[in-house]
Parts: structure tokens; C-alpha cells; sequence
């Protein structure tokens, strides 16, 4: 037999929980479960635009870029997703299906300016990964809205 004191102290929780697992519709007439909104939250971003570029790969060294290394010319953190292009704004989402699937990267650096045409470097944890991945020409860029 269940405890009448330990219902009451429970009964909120299990009323907490079932509304946590559903929503209710603006209207209040219906309850719809959340993973029926899931469709809206892993829709794949559309394609603004298509075109060909050199990707090569860099790493946060001394060597490969200026004063602070782990800095981006966006004066964010360099890490894994960070790609840089002197062509494309700062914020430009893109992907590169043929070399990365679906990944998708966010232009926040700056290549050196010897790079002017449609170049795109990936940010690499190391200049040996970096190099390893090497040079790809004539390779899809996926623009994303």
C-alpha cells in the first residue's frame, strides 16, 4: 500500500513530468507530444548558392597565422566547425558534402591576403592534421541560408 504522504509529495512531480513531454497548442484545444515538432528542429538548412573553390586545412600555430593564434579574425575562439575565407562575410554558414557530409562550418577567419579568389581553409586541432588533409581543388562549396 502506498504511503497517502508520499502520493501527495510525488503527485506534483509526475504531473511536472507528463508536462514536460507535451505541449499545448495556442488555442488550448489540443496537446500535441514534442517529438512532432522534431522534424522542425532537424530540417537541413537550404542551399543560397553553389559554386567551386581550393580547400585546403590550418591550425591555430604560430607560423600560420598572426599574433594570437587561437583567436579568430572574428575574435572568436579557433575551433572545430571555424572555417576562413577572404571572399565570403563572417557568419556564412557553409558546407562541404564531398570532404565533410554534412558538417556544416561558420566562416570566422580571414585567410592571408595572398589568398584573393575562392579559397576556404578549415580549422584543424593540429598543423599535422592540417597537412595531412591537404589540398582539394575544384571542390563544391554549399552555401547555406
Amino acid at each position: 500500500m502506498i504511503d497517502p504522504n508520499s502520493l501527495k509529495r510525488i503527485t506534483p512531480l509526475i504531473i511536472l513530468f507528463l508536462l514536460a513531454n507535451y505541449t499545448i497548442s495556442p488555442s488550448g484545444a489540443e496537446i500535441e507530444p514534442l517529438v512532432e515538432k522534431e522534424a522542425f528542429l532537424t530540417a537541413q538548412p537550404r542551399i543560397k548558392k553553389v559554386f567551386k573553390a581550393t580547400i585546403t586545412g590550418y591550425s591555430s600555430s604560430y607560423d600560420e597565422t598572426d599574433h594570437d593564434p587561437w583567436l579568430t579574425a572574428y575574435n572568436t575562439l579557433a575551433r572545430d566547425g571555424v572555417a576562413a575565407s577572404n571572399v565570403l562575410k563572417y557568419g556564412t554558414k557553409i558546407r562541404i558534402p564531398s570532404l565533410f557530409g554534412d558538417k556544416i562550418f561558420v566562416i570566422e577567419d580571414r585567410m592571408n591576403e595572398r589568398f584573393d579568389g575562392e579559397n576556404i581553409d578549415i580549422w584543424f586541432e593540429s598543423k599535422e592534421k592540417a597537412k595531412k588533409f591537404g589540398i582539394h581543388r575544384d571542390v563544391l562549396v554549399e552555401i547555406l541560408e
